[in-house]
């Protein structure tokens, strides 16, 4: 506000100091060529002289003049005003040698405009003697000074700071209003209040606005971070817990000799062992994963071999739990792509598992070949099963960290971090994975790992 009111005060400064001197200026010039231009007309015209041979003719134009603030001086031959010259004038203002010359005279002395113009004036006496004079009509005009106007810039001046204060007023609370909202709401984001929000109104400036969403957004991440961070924790300690339990548990068991099936109690802590084992394993890759850490070395491989291998080694398992794990991979020549193939058969491995885990009857593993409609370069995996599938509601969250189904037929406490794994992995790789969900009427659901462009076909 200050700043705005400063600069239509330096504005009106500036425009009224230069307004008033170009007006006093233009004013006294004007005043000045009326005053020549009209000394001459008495004098009889420009470039002509006004001879007068009559004293009484002389006497009544200088009675006239002095009413209109004029007078007749007399300029004698040697240069020197011997007549009575206007106040406010000196002999030198009326420069006696260019009147002696028939040169008009005009000029300003501080208000006062004047013009002189010379008449000759000839005098003939009866005794045939002539004496001879110049004389010259002199005109002076008060011009005044810049008071009045002064007076009024003033008043204008007056009217205008206030009219710029009020305007200033309401663009400053507009301005400043939002931005004070936004301190005060980050000051409250900063001390941990993550659900304080800017207040966003219509008729705000579209870049205060722009400042109000932008916050609101960033408290709204924070706040959606600090939730994952305390499902997080929760999940964690949970998925430690149980095991360390039971670990726990059987191990005092075995101490106090209170288990009779030593064998079986020593299988548990080995299976909870590793249950921890890969929880603790999970976290450190997506640890290493999210500070781009995680050792990725692309080389040739050939993925029906990586699909075929993978996939068999779930065999055993798929068999325990009544499930039929049918893997199709095309034949021919072996098909070489760009990739990581540990980091190939952890994502695979990652996938299997979960479709053994809620598929009721069978699992599908497909690669599509380089005759499978496939783009030239790029190759698809898809893992397939007959589960319960996948809700509309819970698709978008099947990648996200900890997220966990719990009705699946062969369903076991996991740590909800493969798929997440699967997803940050394929990113690393400058792959795709997405989820298909249900396939039919009784569910199921499809997994689509896309690899690709590679190298050429050998």
């Amino acid at each position: 506000m200050v700043a705005f009111v400063g600069l239509v005060l330096g504005v009106l400064v500036i425009a009224g100091i230069g307004s008033t001197v170009l007006t006093d200026h233009a004013a006294r010039t004007q005043a000045t060529q009326q005053l020549a231009t009209e000394a001459k007309s008495l004098a009889g015209g420009a470039g002509q002289t006004q001879r007068l041979t009559s004293l009484r003719v002389l006497r009544v134009v200088k009675a006239v003049l002095r009413l209109e603030d004029a007078r007749i001086v007399r300029v004698s031959a040697s240069g020197a005003i011997i007549s009575p010259i206007p106040a406010g004038l000196t002999s030198g203002d009326l420069e006696p040698g260019s009147l002696l010359q028939g040169d008009s005279v005009s000029g300003q002395d501080g208000a006062l405009a004047f013009a002189a113009a010379p008449v000759a004036l000839t005098l003939r006496a009866r005794v045939q003697l002539r004496l001879e004079g110049v004389y010259a009509v002199v005109l002076t005009r008060d011009v005044g000074d810049v008071g009045p106007s002064l007076t009024y810039f003033l008043i204008a001046g007056a009217v205008a700071l206030l009219l710029a204060a009020l305007v200033a007023w309401q663009l400053s609370r507009r301005l400043a209003s939002p931005l004070i909202e936004a301190r005060d709401a980050t000051a409250r984001i900063a001390a941990g209040d993550l659900r304080s929000r800017v207040p966003v109104r219509a008729h705000d400036y579209a870049e205060s606005l722009s400042l109000a969403h932008s916050i609101n957004e960033m408290a709204q991440g924070l706040e959606e971070a600090q939730s994952r961070e305390r499902h997080l924790l929760l999940s964690v300690s949970h998925d430690l817990r149980t095991p360390l339990t039971s670990i726990r548990g059987f191990a005092e068991a075995i101490t106090d000799g209170a288990v009779e099936d030593t064998t079986h109690a020593a299988e548990v802590i080995v299976a909870e062992s590793r249950r921890l084992e890969r929880l603790v394993g999970d976290l450190l890759d997506l640890t290493k994963l999210e500070a781009k850490e995680m050792s990725i070395s692309l080389r040739p491989t050939d993925i029906a071999e990586v699909v075929s291998v993978t996939a068999e080694g779930f065999r055993p398992l798929a068999e325990r739990g009544g499930v039929q794990l049918t893997v199709r991979v095309p034949s021919g020549p072996p098909f070489h792509q760009q990739i990581d193939p540990d980091r190939l058969a952890q994502i695979l491995a990652n996938l299997i598992e979960n479709a053994l885990t809620f598929a009721r009857t069978s699992v599908i593993v497909t690669l599509s070949g380089p005759d499978a409609g496939a783009s030239p370069g790029v190759r698809s995996i898809t893992v397939e099963d007959d589960g319960p599938g996948i809700s509309a509601a819970e698709l978008p969250r099947v990648f996200d960290r900890f997220y966990q189904a719990d009705h699946g037929p062969n369903r076991k406490f996991g740590s909800g971090l493969g798929l997440a794994i699967v997803a940050e992995l394929a990113s690393a790789m400058g792959a795709t994975v997405r989820a298909e969900s249900p396939l039919n009427s009784t569910g199921g659901a499809r997994f689509d790992l896309t690899i690709g462009p590679g190298a050429p076909p050998t």
